[in-house]
């Protein structure tokens, strides 16, 4: 079946590894997820049925049964973040919508302890050329809150274009929150943002002013993370 094509797969790129979410995850996503929990709260969609602090497996297991449902309808890829052979966050290329629009959205989460590394950039681009390349999508937008610009800088490394916010799009953290649409097109990587992430010219060193700030969740430390020219050294 065509909406089948090119999933589950297993995508690396260095000791970056996207594997397929799996059962057997529920007690890493568990522990990473309740650990980060500050470090998650600001940015992380209100899940009722899984909050960040929970003692059982059921609501994981639940998640991510319901997700891998979703993924053998053709409806998102639901992967596991890998480095090292370490569980350290999650990537979904989600909400894919076939027909003449062939679009999806991205979304992402690292472990604070791994942040800074060029993992999340890495895995992100990985993602892409792989739903681009293999599974046929032809737009995938990440919507990121303003605050958030460490995610922001991940996006903006990897050449997504800003398309404006979209006021109140989700309730997060007690709130309905504005969120920045950003976007790209097959026709603007052709030849892949992996390889675009790669040849990217590094940012500057930390304290002669990268164009975004603090630290979060979904890109790094901030004025810390400088991209490199390849994203798993340093």
């Amino acid at each position: 079946m065509y909406r089948r094509r090119g999933w589950p797969v297993v995508l690396h790129e260095g000791p970056v590894v996207l594997r397929p979410l799996r059962l057997r995850d529920a007690a890493a996503l568990r522990e990473t997820r309740v650990r980060n929990e500050r470090w998650l709260r600001p940015w992380e969609p209100t899940y009722p049925d899984m909050p960040l602090r929970t003692g059982g497996l059921a609501p994981y297991a639940g998640m991510i049964q319901a997700i891998r449902a979703e993924a053998r309808q053709g409806l998102s890829m639901p992967w596991s973040i890998t480095y090292d052979g370490v569980f350290v966050g999650q990537l979904t290329v989600g909400s894919i919508v076939w027909g003449s629009a062939r679009s999806a959205q991205v979304g992402y989460w690292i472990d604070s302890a791994h942040a800074g590394r060029g993992i999340t950039p890495t895995a992100v681009a990985l993602a892409v050329d792989h739903a681009f390349f293999a599974v046929g999508l032809h737009r995938i937008e990440a919507n990121v809150r303003p605050e958030n610009r460490a995610s922001r800088r991940v996006v903006a490394k990897l050449g997504f274009r800003d398309e404006g916010v979209r006021r109140r799009q989700l309730h997060i953290d007690g709130a309905w929150r504005d969120h920045i649409c950003y976007a790209v097109t097959a026709e603007e990587v052709p030849q892949g943002m992996l390889r675009r992430w790669r040849d990217s010219v590094p940012f500057p060193e930390a304290g002669s002013g990268p164009p975004l700030g603090p630290e979060g969740p979904n890109g790094g430390r901030g004025e810390h993370d400088r991209a490199r020219q390849r994203p798993w050294t340093g």
